[in-house]
């Protein structure tokens, strides 16, 4: 598999609203996922798929909805993504960008004999939808979708919509995942039933402000699942089977530590420059400890053009939070994570 460079993910002015801002926190909204969706079926596609992700399909029984990665076998991430299981099947959403579907398809094909679950290619077949905000679920129930009674759990409806509860802490709160020629008409309901629409760029938004690794971005093919915050975010299970990759994420987890880890920073407001585009290198006290990886900026209500930068970046374990940094040309202050809200204001 060819190498990609890492890039820095980019949320730019105005490309959220103070409106979208508002509905995130206040509210809810919604926005149609670019996604691949790669399926198992057969008699055999759980136990295959519990040998492949660093998270537990078994335990939690049918209907279970979880987030975890694919990795090579020397524990390095391949792809993330959100498996759902119904069944005998097991749909892994993953992102569309970075070659999410095609990674996923490639280890698949590779790791699970036909004899036992079947690979399909659902991507073209569906649309998925992801709602935010704390009104999320309650416009999912008044817009006619059966939501699962609990997080981490999805359910299946007579027209064969998949409506699934993220974890706690993931950039999202309800997955709906519908037959593609129904997805316009699911969008006009949801919208009706009081979600804020809204384009990819405040589910990015989302994604930064609960410090949730990307493809491409935070996650690149060197990168280990705890340097990308799986254990935080609940990405991998220490007490299931093996699977590919184990032993070097068991062997950090109870023997030692990584090198790095993804911290969130929060950009100093004055001088209201953006950081620097294209120039990544995150230094504190006069040595390089890492990389940006992520930026966006969060405008803040009820004042035009104002808000602040804020990203994430992967960098040294020894920079702990409260230490200031150089970052892609700015000064910034390492923040745990997720960022706390409101975060226009000043540090």
């Amino acid at each position: 598999m060819t190498e990609e460079l890492p890039q820095v993910a980019r949320v730019e002015p105005g490309e959220v609203t103070p409106a979208l801002v508002t509905a995130l926190y206040t509210g809810a909204l919604v926005s149609r996922v670019e996604a691949g969706v790669v399926a198992l079926t057969g008699p055999g596609a759980v136990t295959s798929f519990q040998g492949l992700l660093t998270n537990d399909v078994e335990l939690p029984g049918d209907g279970s909805f979880v987030y975890g990665a694919l990795l090579t076998p020397k524990g390095m991430i391949v792809v993330d993504g959100w498996a759902a299981r119904l069944g005998a099947t097991v749909s892994f959403t993953v992102p569309a960008s970075g070659g999410g579907r095609e990674r996923a398809l490639a280890i698949f094909t590779r790791s699970v004999p036909p004899r036992l679950a079947r690979v399909s290619d659902r991507s073209a077949e569906v649309a998925v939808y992801r709602l935010g905000g704390p009104s999320a679920l309650a416009v999912a129930v008044a817009a006619g979708l059966e939501v699962p009674p609990a997080a981490g759990r999805v359910l299946v409806g007579p027209d064969g919509t998949e409506t699934a509860r993220a974890t706690e802490g993931a950039p999202f709160v309800v997955q709906v995942t519908a037959p593609a020629a129904a997805g316009a008409l699911l969008a006009a309901r949801l919208e009706a039933a009081g979600a804020f629409a809204a384009g990819p760029a405040a589910l990015e938004l989302s994604r930064i402000l609960a410090g949730w690794p990307r493809l491409g971005a935070e996650v690149d093919e060197r990168t280990i699942p705890q340097e990308a915050r799986f254990d935080e975010i609940g990405g991998v299970s220490y007490t299931k089977g093996c699977y590919t990759g184990q032993e070097t994420v068991a062997r950090l987890h109870f023997r030692g530590h990584v090198n790095r880890q993804v911290r969130g920073l929060l950009f100093d407001p004055e001088p209201p420059a953006a950081p620097a585009d294209g120039w990544s290198v995150v230094t504190y006290v006069d040595r390089d400890v890492g990389r940006v990886t992520s930026l966006a900026f969060v405008p803040e209500t009820g004042v035009a053009g104002a808000g602040r930068w804020i990203g994430l970046a992967l960098i040294r374990r020894e920079v702990e939070p409260g230490s200031l940094v150089r970052a892609a040309g700015r000064d910034a202050r390492v923040v745990e994570l997720p960022f706390a809200f409101p975060i226009a204001a000043p540090a």
